[in-house]
């Protein structure tokens, strides 16, 4: 089992205050300054949850694929993912909708189709957003 922890201070109201997420557990990267406008308008500089539950979400799936082709005998040799989070203000997270390019040398398209999508539907961040009413995924071979 592993936690993972991370710390954040806000200071204000919603729409006029602003947060830091100050820690994590794992030391990985520093300050990161979060609000609302960055949530819902022009992210200056600044990231939101939803950026990160795209980077999660990303990564999340790249080791999924990455797992389920080596376990094939297929590994690849790269995977290039990306994850884009829609929210909507006063409804809440919409989409997530990740993109793949690969290359997987010595696979028919097919099975990498196969693979791809049950990397989308059994990576623990899909299974996390499960209440997001639509994931979707655009897979192609390089």
């Amino acid at each position: 089992m592993a936690d993972r922890t991370a710390h954040v201070t806000w200071s204000g109201s919603l729409l006029e205050g602003a947060g830091t997420i100050t820690s994590v557990g794992s030391g990985a990267f520093g300050s990161l300054d979060v609000t609302w406008t960055a949530r819902t308008e022009d992210s200056n500089g600044r990231t939101s949850p939803e950026e990160l539950i795209a980077a999660a979400h990303a990564s999340c799936f790249s080791m999924a694929f990455s797992s389920l082709l080596a376990k094939a005998g297929t590994p690849p040799e790269k995977l290039d993912v990306d994850a884009t989070v829609t929210f909507v203000p006063g409804t809440g997270i919409t989409k997530s909708a990740l993109t793949v390019r690969a290359v997987v040398p010595g696979i028919e398209e097919p099975a990498f189709l196969h693979a791809a999508q049950e990397a989308k539907e059994n990576c623990p961040v899909s299974q996390a957003l499960a209440a997001v009413p639509e994931i979707t995924l655009e897979a192609s071979l390089a």
